[in-house]
């Protein structure tokens, strides 16, 4: 199982891609998370260029989450809201047809985001995402500066995150 992991952080040290790596390292067997890395460098969205041919790197992250099972989303809030990198990247896959249906979790790594969190429900929602719920978790990681290794080694999130990837497995392999 193939799962797509796509941070929403384009910081070097981000909390979320530590997250999602950190989902790497605990990931049950059969299930391996790989990171989207070209998030910062997607063209701005233009309905006018939606069309085929698609830009390189468009028809690069169609054909990625067209090759996954899932996808495992870890987005930070700014102002209240998603940031523009993710919303643009979600804004390429709107009119794909690799998207909709796909099952999707949400990681929330500060507990105090939860306006970015929820209107990423809804944009998935609106896209025909299969949102996991129970498989979308807050890992309270505001302030700690933790790597993913150490993210892996702490009992209670290691412990979290081991447990939501493991209903994400569930859920996916039930359809």
């Amino acid at each position: 199982m193939r799962i797509l992991g796509i941070s929403g952080s384009l910081r070097a040290v981000s909390s979320n891609t530590q997250a999602l790596k950190a989902a790497q390292l605990l990931a049950p067997e059969g299930m391996e998370v790989v990171l989207y890395s070209d998030l910062g460098v997607l063209p701005h969205f233009n309905p006018d260029l939606d069309v085929e041919p698609l830009p390189p790197l468009i028809q690069a992250l169609r054909s990625e989450i067209g090759r996954c099972d899932g996808m495992l989303i870890c987005s930070p809030e700014y102002a209240h809201g998603i940031v523009g990198s993710l919303k643009n990247a979600l804004d390429w896959l709107v009119s794909s047809l690799e998207f909709p249906e796909m099952p999707v979790a949400m990681i929330n790594t500060s507990p105090r985001a939860f306006h970015a969190q929820a209107q990423l429900l809804e944009i998935l929602t609106t896209m025909s995402a299969r949102v996991i719920e129970k498989s979308s978790i807050t890992l309270p990681l505001l302030g700690r500066q933790l790597d993913a290794r150490a993210i892996a080694e702490d009992s209670v999130l290691a412990g979290e995150l081991r447990s939501a990837l493991g209903t994400f497995k569930r859920a996916i392999e039930a359809g």
